[in-house]
C-alpha cells in the first residue's frame, strides 16, 4: 500500500534521505542489468536498420532491372518500325520513274538504317547497366543475408540475457515505484533531475575520506558537520548530488586509532 501524502510530509530529513538512498540502490542496480547487456540493443537496432535499408536497395534495384528491360523492349519496337520502313522503301524502289524519287528514297532508307544502328547501340547499352544493376542485386542480397545471420546472433544473445535479468529487473523497478510514492514528490523530482545529469547516475552519495563520493572534491568541515546532523538536505557545491553521512548508507566507518604521544626529550629527562 503506498503511503499518504500526509504520512510523506510528516518524515524526518532523516528517513527522507535514508529512502532516497534505498531507491538510488535500486536504480543503481537497474543500471547494472543495463550495464550487462550492452550494446546488444543497439546494435541490434542498428542491424535491422541496415536490413531494411538493403532490402528497400534490393527492391530498387529490381525496380529499375524492370524499367530498363521495358525500355529495351521499346526500342526493339522501334528497331522493327525502322526495319519495316525500310523493307517498304526497298520495295518502292522498283517503281521509281525518275532519280528524284530514287534519291529521296535512298535517304529514307539510310535514315532508317541509322535508326536501326542507333537503337541496337542504345540496346547495348541499357543491357550492360541490366548486368550493372543484376551484380548490385546480387551483392546486397549476399550483404543482407550475412547481415540477417548477425542479427540472429545478436537476437539471440540479448534474449538469453534478457531472459536472465528481465525478473530480476522487473521485482526491482516495481519496488522502486512503491519506494518513489513515500518520497516527498518535490525531493523525488530534484533527485530525479540531479541523476539525469549524472554520468553516473548517482543523485545521491555518501561522504567518503571527507570527499563528495560522486566528484570527489573535498567538502569543507562545516559542511561535513550539518551532513551528519542530518537536519537539512545537503547538496555538493560542485556536482549538484545530494549528499549523505555514510551511516545512514549503512557503511561502517573506521575510527583511527590514537597514537601514544611522544615524550618530549624535557620530559624524559624530568623523569
Amino acid at each position: 500500500m503506498a503511503t499518504s501524502k500526509k504520512e510523506t510530509v510528516d518524515l524526518t530529513v532523516e528517513q527522507r534521505l535514508k529512502k532516497l538512498y534505498e531507491l538510488q540502490t535500486m536504480l543503481s542496480e537497474i543500471d547494472r542489468i543495463k550495464i550487462l547487456r550492452g550494446e546488444l540493443p543497439l546494435e541490434v537496432q542498428d542491424l535491422e536498420d541496415e536490413i531494411e535499408g538493403m532490402t528497400h536497395r534490393v527492391g530498387k534495384f529490381t525496380e529499375d532491372v524492370e524499367n530498363l528491360k521495358a525500355d529495351i523492349e521499346a526500342k526493339q519496337n522501334k528497331i522493327n518500325t525502322a526495319q519495316q520502313a525500310i523493307n517498304q522503301y526497298n520495295n518502292q524502289l522498283h517503281d521509281v520513274k525518275n532519280n528524284r524519287e530514287y534519291d529521296m528514297l535512298m535517304k529514307e532508307i539510310e535514315y532508317q538504317t541509322l535508326e536501326v544502328e542507333l537503337q541496337n547501340k542504345r540496346i547495348g547499352e541499357t543491357q550492360r547497366a541490366i548486368e550493372s544493376k543484376q551484380a548490385d542485386i546480387e551483392t546486397t542480397k549476399q550483404n543482407l543475408e550475412e547481415r540477417r545471420a548477425d542479427l540472429d546472433l545478436k537476437k539471440s544473445e540479448l534474449n538469453e540475457i534478457v531472459s536472465e535479468t528481465k525478473a530480476e529487473e522487473e521485482k526491482l523497478r516495481e519496488k522502486a515505484k512503491a519506494l518513489e510514492c513515500e518520497i516527498e514528490p518535490r525531493l523525488l523530482t530534484a533527485f530525479k533531475r540531479i541523476r539525469k545529469n549524472c554520468r553516473n547516475g548517482l543523485g545521491i552519495v555518501y561522504v567518503q575520506r571527507g570527499a563528495c563520493g560522486g566528484c570527489f572534491n573535498k567538502i569543507p568541515p562545516q559542511r561535513q558537520l550539518d551532513v551528519r546532523m542530518r537536519k537539512k538536505v545537503i547538496v555538493c557545491e560542485y556536482c549538484g548530488r545530494i549528499l549523505i553521512d555514510p551511516e545512514l548508507a549503512g557503511i561502517q566507518t573506521e575510527v583511527p586509532e590514537e597514537k601514544p604521544k611522544r615524550r618530549t626529550a624535557r620530559a624524559a629527562k624530568k623523569k
